[in-house]
């Protein structure tokens, strides 16, 4: 691995495109760190300006193999300016296609997988080895360095420390998945489940708490699978873990995303009762509201055993905020199935959801499978669904009006010099008068308006809000 002892072999920045989910962002924060640290290499905000350039990969989306193909088209004459540029392709795409990567883009220099973006340094350093050689010897055929194997926990073990860039932070606990969902293209690219030890998920939350870090979100494609090895070789499961967090020193918010409904124990389920500090909000995907397409899917539970579980969650939570995913338009998908989908919406009013139209994943079970639904009715049925979702959103958002919320100051806000942002349980931006002091502090606020992706507030009478006040910006 390289040192940044000796001299970087680059003289410019580094610049990361990140499709996909918060895995991938929370790849390609570490991504970033790994590189500043070994090569010294800060982030740009333009791609011409850097010399090292990453796309950082997602192929659940349709056409995700397309995307990066044109993109790496516009690279390439940002390599033609500047030979000594380096081109990198990570995740899930890179996963699936390394090869076809290799022989269509002849300007790509690295092709890593999700578990082998610690490796990147000693990648790098082998193409512009091989570089340099091509450079002596016309007769040597350079061809991008390809890494794209499972190696699991080494991933972690070998990336830079946490470092906080704010008050909330994601931590990683576990990767892959196992469900197999015929759908899902996961399983293939990022493999099968595995965890952290319990030991180093809470060295890294302990490190960011230091950092001024007081909400975490623990991540996993599968989070709630969650089954981590403790020093005296029990297993923790994410229930264990998040009672450990909670007393983890200035953490006082847990979220934890994205979950699949088989695994929603009863333990993890008792912690809305226990914990305080877990967010009264779950994105728990369901993709389907019809048990014939959930058993297409092979999803392996009914809508009846989804909607018990939310309904044991709102006993203890009778707030709480449920968001999910849905896919439109899969493989058999009938009127009357959609139908049943905009139901199981209508009854557990979803807030904020992502939904989309099936397209096959290669190398899926379901790409086999017909694809018989018209596209002008799955664009039909998907414009319904999201319009009732937004229709519930924003009636969230308006019941908001008048209530006190607990929220979590995270920055300035981006609309004026005198106001702070920061977030509530479910997720909501808030903006309201008050001093950048408060920044990393959890205060109450008053919702006084909803606006459509934002929320307007005024600070409730609290010992901050009364320091705040004596700065005569406004009165409590």
């Amino acid at each position: 691995m390289s040192d940044t002892s000796n001299a970087s072999p680059f003289t410019g920045g580094l610049f990361i495109k990140t499709y996909g989910c918060q895995m991938n962002e929370y790849d390609s924060d570490r991504m970033a760190k790994l590189l500043e640290k070994t090569y010294g290499l800060e982030a740009v905000e333009m791609p011409e300006q850097a010399d090292m350039l990453i796309l950082n990969t997602c192929s659940v989306r349709e056409k995700a193999q397309e995307k990066v193909f044109d993109e790496l088209g516009r690279w390439k004459k940002w390599k033609a300016e500047k030979p000594n540029r380096v081109i990198a392709v990570g995740g899930c795409v890179a996963s699936q296609e390394g090869e076809e990567i290799r022989k269509r883009s002849p300007v790509v220099d690295v092709i890593f997988g999700p578990q082998t973006l610690h490796r990147l340094p000693a990648m790098i350093d082998e193409a512009l080895s091989m570089r340099a050689e091509a450079a002596q010897d016309k007769k040597f055929k350079k061809r991008a360095v390809i890494d794209i194997s499972f190696p699991e926990i080494e991933k972690f073990d070998n990336l830079a420390a946490p470092e906080s860039n704010g008050v909330s932070a994601f931590v990683s606990v576990m990767e892959g998945c196992s469900k197999y969902c015929t759908f899902c293209v996961v399983p293939y690219t990022r493999g099968e489940e595995f965890s952290r030890p319990f030991a180093d998920v809470m060295a890294e939350i302990e490190t960011l708490a230091e950092q001024g870090v007081r909400e975490v979100n623990l991540l996993g494609q599968n989070v709630n699978a969650y089954r981590g090895v403790m020093p005296d070789g029990e297993i923790a499961d994410l229930a264990v873990l998040i009672h450990a967090v909670r007393a983890v020193e200035g953490i006082d918010r847990i979220r934890y995303t994205t979950s699949h409904p088989n695994e929603m124990t009863q333990s993890l389920i008792d912690c809305y009762a226990e914990v305080p500090e877990l967010v009264s909000h779950l994105h728990l995907p369901i993709q389907s509201g019809a048990d014939r397409v959930l058993a297409m899917m092979k999803r392996n539970h009914m809508a009846i055993e989804y909607k018990a579980t939310i309904r044991k969650i709102k006993k203890l939570r009778p707030n709480l905020s449920l968001s999910g995913d849905f896919i439109i338009g899969f493989p058999g998908e009938t009127c009357d199935d959609f139908k049943e989908t905009l139901a199981l919406v209508k009854e557990l009013n979803y807030d904020r959801s992502f939904s989309f139209i099936y397209s096959p994943r290669p190398g899926t079970p379901a790409a086999s499978l017909p694809d018989d639904v018209e596209m002008h009715t799955k664009k039909r049925r998907l414009q319904a669904l999201q319009d009732l979702l937004n229709e519930q959103t924003a009636a969230i958002s308006k019941s908001m009006e008048g209530s006190v919320q607990r929220v979590l100051v995270e920055s300035l806000s981006r609309n004026s010099t005198t106001e702070v942002s920061g977030r509530t349980e479910n997720n909501r931006v808030v903006n309201f008068e008050g001093s950048p002091e408060l920044i990393g502090q959890f205060v109450d606020v008053e919702i006084i308006e909803a606006y459509a992706n934002s929320l307007k507030g005024k600070l409730v009478a609290t010992p901050e809000a009364k320091k705040f006040a004596q700065r005569q910006y406004y009165a409590v």
